[in-house]
């Protein structure tokens, strides 16, 4: 397993560790812009999961799994997991699973039991995306409620163009887990349903102890992981 700390990101956060995974495929998987959906979605079944650690199904959880602290994400073939990174305070901020045509971004959040955080979130993520210039529309989708996300970004060669994401909020026992997809998956339903498999398979660790509410919950590196640096760009 391999980690490796970038000095930029083009997705969500600046700074990134990355793992390869014995069964991942090779190369460098970013979240580029897509263009903007006609489709506006359904309401649909949701997978069981994300799974509480408490409530996790018998034999879900093996050894092939990364065990990440407060999420433990299974093996996905043609997926890179990489660890976004708080430049300013050094801690790891997201779990990013990674493709060559998008990308899912978790991060899992303490809430007060049988709290539905996810729903005083939305109205705040609509004005952080609207003061940075960008639009937002609602979906239902398996979870519930929603948020599409168009951004205009400076791509890596300086043209101009649009990030599109799609956020996804569960409410879970004391948590929520805030997903966000990036890229192809963020607007072609079809291809967000291999990446909604994914997400439901997720299992989050709250921990026992209390914590206010909307903090972050804690992501940790593997006990058998190590790191490389990254070339310079």
């Amino acid at each position: 397993m391999k980690f490796l700390r970038r000095a930029k990101t083009r997705t969500a956060t600046d700074g990134e560790t990355a793992v390869d995974q014995d069964s991942r495929e090779d190369g460098v998987a970013e979240a580029d812009g897509a263009e903007e959906s006609d489709e506006t979605g359904a309401e649909e079944t949701a997978p069981a999961g994300p799974y509480d650690a408490d409530e996790t199904p018998e034999d879900l959880v093996d050894d092939s799994w990364v065990d990440l602290g407060s999420l433990l994400v299974a093996p996905a073939p043609g997926k890179e997991l990489r660890l976004q990174v708080d430049e300013a305070s050094g801690a790891i901020a997201s779990v990013l699973l990674a493709a060559e045509d998008g990308a899912l971004e978790l991060r899992a959040f303490a809430a007060p039991r049988d709290g539905d955080l996810w729903s005083e979130a939305l109205p705040l993520l609509r004005a952080d995306v609207a003061q940075r210039g960008g639009a937002t529309s609602d979906r239902e989708g398996p979870w519930g409620a929603e948020l599409l996300c168009q951004l205009t970004v400076q791509t890596p060669d300086g043209q101009t163009g649009v990030q599109a994401s799609r956020i996804i909020g569960v409410n879970g026992s004391r948590w929520m887990l805030r997903a966000t997809l990036l890229g192809r998956p963020a607007v072609d339903e079809e291809a967000g349903r291999e990446w909604e498999q994914l997400l439901g398979q997720v299992v989050v660790r709250r921990g026992k102890e209390a914590k206010p509410k909307g903090e972050a919950l804690p992501v940790v590196l593997p006990a058998n992981a190590h790191r490389v640096d990254a070339p310079e760009e």
